[in-house]
């Protein structure tokens, strides 16, 4: 399940990818188009700018930007960013991979079979996709 965080993340995301590139927004503006507390969305973009998908200016005319165009975003990023790891297990993660402590051998293991499947059905569907995907798709 996604948290609120990364779902908040990629609207605030999506939002600025609608704008013409270089154009930027307050955060009070977002988080009420976007129905997002003001707070919380705060958190969020300063993770995205350390991360480099964002820049921000002060004061009048500031707000923040995207720093690269939305097809050069890739949502799997984004996701790793905000969510951590892609897999629902620690031991089918390809960034994050810990063994199971209750898992003697994961080739035998039926829960880490499903769970490649899963990791890898979810990797097929994100991999491809950039922020400019969900841009074109909401228009």
């Amino acid at each position: 399940m996604l948290s609120r965080r990364t779902k908040y993340g990629i609207k605030a995301l999506t939002y600025m990818g609608k704008l013409d590139f270089g154009s930027k927004v307050q955060i009070a503006v977002i988080s009420k188009e976007e129905n997002i507390s003001h707070k919380f969305l705060e958190s969020i973009l300063l993770s995205l700018r350390k991360a480099g998908y964002l820049g921000s200016k002060k004061g009048k005319g500031g707000g923040y930007h995207l720093l690269k165009p939305a097809n050069e975003i890739w949502m799997i990023d984004v996701i790793r960013l905000l969510e951590g790891p892609i897999a629902m297990l620690p031991c089918v993660s390809l960034n994050f991979y810990e063994k199971c402590d209750d898992c003697p051998d994961e080739a035998k293991c039926a829960i880490h079979r499903l769970m490649l499947e899963v990791r890898d059905s979810t990797l097929a569907v994100l991999r491809p996709k950039t922020l400019q995907d969900l841009v074109d798709a909401v228009k």
